[in-house]
């Protein structure tokens, strides 16, 4: 079977894919990675869209995989594409979901403003415990912490510009929730014109948090893009 990669998103890990996993797992060969700092994995030194993506790369190697389809949601989206820029003759295909494309300074400062400790404690606790328990035996707080380096380097200088979307010749679906509150559907149209071979998809009823996407409908959506 075609080896498909699942790529989580910022502060996520791979068993937020699970669902999605077992529903594919029929259809393709499945494979979903924690990066470095985040599932329980210790914090890299480096710990940057690029290291990702060099991990990834790595991953693939390891395991034989060539020729991958990726399905990486927000941030796991982000990494997928600079992967194939990076390494074009390993990527087949790739769907993204709640990627957010435009960065720059202001951006950055904004998303890096909620990624504070105390006040995710404070005001949303169960989110702070669920970080817990998703990065355990790494102290979350400093996952907040290098989350918050590599979006302000995105800030300083993005990796995926319009230049380089245009170098993307393999098949890209871009998918967004239409109640998405952290990504716009106008940078997600933008980037889609640019891509030779763009594809676009508007998910009803859908924010951005993964754990509110309905996985059947998920599933269906990377299947109709990959077989």
């Amino acid at each position: 079977m075609e080896p498909l990669l699942l790529l989580h998103g910022a502060l996520g890990s791979s068993a937020q894919l699970a669902p999605l996993h077992q529903l594919l797992n029929e259809h393709f060969d499945v494979h979903a990675l924690d990066f470095p700092g985040h599932g329980g994995s210790p914090l890299p030194k480096d710990f940057t869209v690029p290291s990702f993506a060099h991990y990834v790369q790595q991953y693939c190697a390891d395991k034989n995989l060539q020729q991958v389809s990726i399905f990486g949601y927000s941030m796991g989206g982000y990494v997928a594409l600079y992967q194939a820029l990076q390494a074009p003759q390993l990527v087949r295909r790739i769907v993204t979901l709640a990627t957010k494309f435009h960065w720059d300074e202001a951006t950055a400062a904004r998303e890096v403003k909620m990624l504070q400790p105390d006040l995710i404690e404070q005001k949303v606790p169960q989110f702070a415990r669920a970080l817990q328990e998703r990065h355990a035996p790494t102290d979350w707080k400093d996952v907040l912490h290098h989350t918050a380096g590599l979006l302000t380097a995105l800030g300083q200088q993005p990796l995926l510009t319009s230049e380089n979307y245009q170098q993307l010749s393999l098949p890209c679906l871009l998918m967004l929730g239409d109640r998405d509150k952290m990504v716009s559907l106008e940078e997600t149209v933008a980037v889609y014109q640019q891509l030779p071979q763009g594809q676009l998809a508007v998910l009803p009823n859908t924010p951005h948090p993964l754990d509110a996407v309905q996985p059947e409908r998920l599933s269906w959506m990377i299947r109709q893009a990959l077989l």
